[in-house]
């Protein structure tokens, strides 16, 4: 039956300001609150902080929390609600804009101090204890000292978004409210442009995540980019600290970003995790992906391993695939730039005695091109090798069961690349070259990089799973998963995840 009295949730219908900065929905908050100790909800001197406020969505879910649990200890209701907004509830908005709505969700008033609006009756100044600063960038050598934003892009006029959010923009961020939290939560900003590529882009996620470990709360929750399990940019001491700390409980792993933000394409996908100060031990693991959901309780690092496996199912697998202690597949695959060749060199598209094939970006080079040897400026041993060549770079949003990698294709000799592709080999002979091209075909070849690629970036590292083989002779999924000894299930977690590669077709540039 319609029901005529139904008020709609206006926070369910907000459109996301970017891919960058996300409006968390109520459902997702929820999520995140669902984390904490149910009795926090009854402790009236438990505090909360939200340091990225962008609709007020995580304070407002909190305060309606507080409110319930509260009532046998402040039964009053207005002397409760005047407690939990005045001592409990604090957030940093990200804009002046941010501000006003989130004061707007949580007080019902975009002043606080409104008393004929505000839910509050107390307070003595329309921020209330949502508050926007707008703050500056502090620029050193061209680039922000506290978020590394680049002073070209980010140096504006007042009264233009600077994107100097106030909680990173401090050495101190203890003086903000000059009081210690029980609880920070939150969804930051994701990253910066920095002039060029998305590629390029600054990651800001995790500087709020340890800005908020400098305060030392009982419970830290965010949710952001799952990239930083395996990637990004300047993330590598972060992603130490993270993998390495027992204080981390519990993460919720999303592959596909929109099964979370609908509507939202989030490269690498997106996670939410709890930091639980006073309580150490192993991590649960949810793995969210096609709407199933896998749980385990397992260590962030395994052993004798440097990188997260976002897969709970695919642990025994990377476990067979390393029982037998081969070598890694990544100590044939060259670094970036091969041959010290950029993008954008193209060659000429006559050939003499002295020319070299060129194999690069299709998109900049629309012909077949050659440079001289004495151009190639790196790793000319490579030349007169046989080898293959992979690109450098392979995504495919939405496209589920994944191929993973570009198709790989045979380089002969008296051929280089650019930094589009990487060198795979090099091979003594034109068979070893194509039965390593057959492994990389395989589904379990690409189901291993799978675990470390996140992104579409695929560089030397994330073949670092995949284990070596005798490439004299050719090499198919049957034959090893008989060789590693997996079982039915594991076979069947793989053909999910994985769609077939032709062996035989011909490769791809995949620019």
């Amino acid at each position: 039956m319609f029901r005529t009295n139904y008020n709609p949730d206006v926070l369910t219908c907000l459109a996301n300001l970017s891919n960058d900065e996300v409006f968390t929905s109520p459902q997702m908050a929820n999520n995140l609150l669902d984390l904490l100790p149910g009795k926090i909800w009854k402790d009236k001197n438990a505090t909360f902080l939200d340091p990225c406020c962008k609709s007020g969505v995580f304070l407002r879910e909190i305060v309606k929390r507080l409110n319930e649990g509260l009532k046998k200890e402040i039964p009053d209701l207005q002397k409760r609600i005047n407690h939990i907004l005045t001592n409990q509830v604090f957030g940093l908005a990200i804009t002046e804009m941010t501000g006003l709505l989130s004061r707007r969700s949580v007080y019902c008033a975009k002043k606080a101090d409104h008393t004929q609006y505000s839910l509050c009756t107390e307070f003595k100044d329309e921020q209330g204890n949502i508050r926007y600063t707008p703050t500056k960038h502090n620029w050193v050598g061209g680039r922000c000292e506290y978020c590394g934003a680049s002073e070209s892009e980010y140096k504006r006029d007042d009264g233009l978004e600077s994107h100097a959010y106030q909680f990173i923009h401090t050495k101190k961020p203890e003086e903000l409210f000059n009081m210690k939290f029980d609880v920070i939560i939150g969804n930051p900003p994701y990253q910066l442009g920095d002039g060029g590529a998305q590629a390029s882009a600054i990651p800001l996620y995790h500087k709020f995540i340890q800005q908020a470990q400098k305060l030392n709360p009982r419970y830290l929750t965010m949710i952001v980019p799952a990239r930083w399990y395996a990637g990004g940019r300047g993330l590598d001491k972060f992603r130490s600290e993270m993998l390495h700390d027992n204080r981390v409980r519990k993460i919720v792993d999303y592959f596909d970003s929109t099964e979370c933000f609908p509507g939202v394409d989030i490269s690498g996908g997106v996670c939410y995790f709890l930091w639980d100060r006073d309580n150490k031990g192993e991590c649960e693991i949810k793995s969210v992906r096609a709407g199933q959901e896998s749980v385990m309780t397992r260590p962030l690092l395994e052993d004798n391993s440097d990188t997260f496996i976002r897969f709970n199912e695919a642990i025994s697998i990377v476990k067979k695939a390393h029982k037998l202690k081969e070598k890694s597949f990544a100590e044939i695959v060259s670094s970036q730039k091969p041959f010290g060749l950029r993008t954008y060199v193209q060659g000429k598209k006559t050939k003499d005695k002295n020319s070299v094939k060129l194999y690069a970006n299709r998109n900049i080079c629309k012909e077949e091109s050659f440079i001289t040897k004495e151009e190639v400026v790196e790793n000319q041993q490579w030349i007169d090798s046989w080898k293959l060549y992979i690109s450098r770079a392979y995504g495919e949003r939405g496209s589920f069961p994944y191929l993973v990698l570009g198709k790989p294709f045979v380089g002969e000799p008296n051929s280089c690349c650019t930094e589009t592709f990487l060198l795979i080999g090099p091979f003594k002979t034109k068979t070893m070259a194509e039965n390593a091209l057959k492994y990389i075909t395989t589904e379990f070849f690409r189901f291993l990089v799978l675990q470390i690629k996140n992104t579409q970036d695929a560089p030397k590292r994330v073949y670092n799973f995949v284990p070596m083989q005798d490439f004299s002779e050719e090499w198919t999924d049957e034959k090893l998963y008989k060789k590693y000894d997996l079982t039915k299930d594991e076979i069947a977690f793989i053909d999910s995840m994985i769609r077939p590669m032709d062996a035989n077709a011909k490769g791809a540039d995949n620019e």
